[in-house]
């Protein structure tokens, strides 16, 4: 069988990919990578060339395909290798054109139609676009027919990624009783209302959420949203994080870009609490930026960016390891941008045993080589008052 057979037979629906290697120059892509794409009802095949650091995409009918391939294994490349739901071929080119064309069938192949191509393209999200959900329509980010809008659409993946961290560690959480989540600085509440549908619309948990946020206006329309959603058990106070007292036990603690030691804060608030769950997204470590100083890093913190992003990292590691030591199992994740800002980290921790008695010597140590001390280890180490 020779390679225009191959392509011949196998580029359709049966494809699952194609990677094209071994560069022949220093001329053109250094490898290219195909896959089977529905555009408009069609089939088209996408072909993403890797030139240096980036990457370029282009979109062919299965004839031109066939040709721009023939041509790449002519002149440019030595091996491809392809995979269908037919089998498996390669394709070996040697130094004088020789083209060796190996094949192994797969017995049981079966190939794809082009609706299960399209929903292969999708990512399923804990809420469904196409499902309209009345928060999410009043919040802008959904149209009434359950369609995401184009500029929301990171603020509607966003929501799904922290629906996506709580599913986590939902069994975590109690299932015979209420359960008691805290969000501080919940500003616009869509996370906030989000968690309330999450537990108690798909999840059928009996969950009771306080929101507290500084801003009165914004109190004023999220009690007003939850009246009108027929959320009970959703309320929302204007309150400041350090002074808080509403609750003697929560069982999550949800803090999202509290500023600076704001965040210190609402951690302290947990831990003295015990809860199970803590989900932080810090903002604005400015604490430490002040503090930390350190004669042999300062070749690299004489530069104000570099010591600022510096400090934001030192000041998430240091409260996680804090968390830790108080008896959390914690996690630093990766989330999506927000709206209006890049921090994008998130401290997860679950509460896994008692707390230590007095920090670790090499958390002491690093504070002690950094010149810094934080406030979370203030409060969470402060033997006369309550810390919180």
């Amino acid at each position: 069988m020779d390679l225009n057979t191959l392509l011949e037979r196998e580029v359709g629906l049966s494809l699952h990919r194609i990677l094209i290697s071994g560069k022949k120059s220093q001329e053109g892509p250094s490898k290219i990578r195909i896959r089977p794409v529905q555009l408009k009802g069609e089939l088209y095949f996408q072909c993403q060339e890797t030139r240096g650091t980036k990457e370029f995409h282009k979109n062919l009918k299965k004839e031109e395909l066939i040709v721009q391939i023939m041509g790449w294994m002519a002149q440019d490349f030595k091996q491809l290798q392809l995979e269908s739901a037919n089998g498996m071929g390669t394709v070996l080119v040697s130094k004088k054109g020789k083209v060796t064309v190996k094949w192994k069938a797969c017995m049981n192949g079966t190939g794809q139609t082009l609706e299960a191509l399209s929903h292969n393209r999708k990512k399923k999200y804990i809420l469904e676009e196409g499902k309209p959900v009345a928060f999410l329509c009043d919040l802008g980010v959904m149209t009434q027919e359950g369609r995401i809008v184009h500029a929301k659409y990171d603020k509607f993946r966003q929501i799904n990624r922290f629906l996506e961290f709580i599913e986590d560690i939902l069994p975590k959480l109690p299932k015979d009783r209420e359960i008691t989540i805290l969000d501080f600085g919940c500003g616009k509440s869509y996370l906030t209302f989000a968690m309330y549908y999450y537990f108690r619309e798909l999840k059928s948990l009996d969950v009771r959420i306080i929101g507290l946020d500084l801003k009165e206006d914004v109190i004023e329309t999220c009690n007003g949203l939850a009246v009108r959603y027929g959320f009970e058990k959703l309320k929302f106070y204007q309150g400041d994080i350090a002074s808080f007292t509403g609750e003697s036990k929560v069982d999550m603690v949800v803090t999202l870009h509290a500023c600076d030691t704001a965040t210190d804060f609402a951690l302290a608030k947990a831990v003295a609490w015990g809860a199970e769950v803590i989900l932080s997204v810090p903002c604005c470590q400015h604490e430490l930026n002040r503090q930390i100083q350190c004669k042999e890093l300062e070749p690299v913190l004489k530069y104000g960016i570099l010591k600022e992003r510096m400090a934001a990292l030192v000041t998430d590691g240091l409260r996680a390891e804090l968390l830790e030591h108080a008896g959390y199992e914690t996690q630093i994740l990766e989330f999506i941008d927000m709206e209006h800002t890049p921090k994008n980290l998130l401290i997860r921790a679950v509460k896994k045993r008692e707390a230590g008695k007095d920090l670790p010597d090499e958390l002491k140590k690093c504070m002690e080589f950094l010149h810094v001390q934080p406030t979370l280890a203030s409060l969470l180490t402060d033997k006369e008052g309550d810390g919180c």
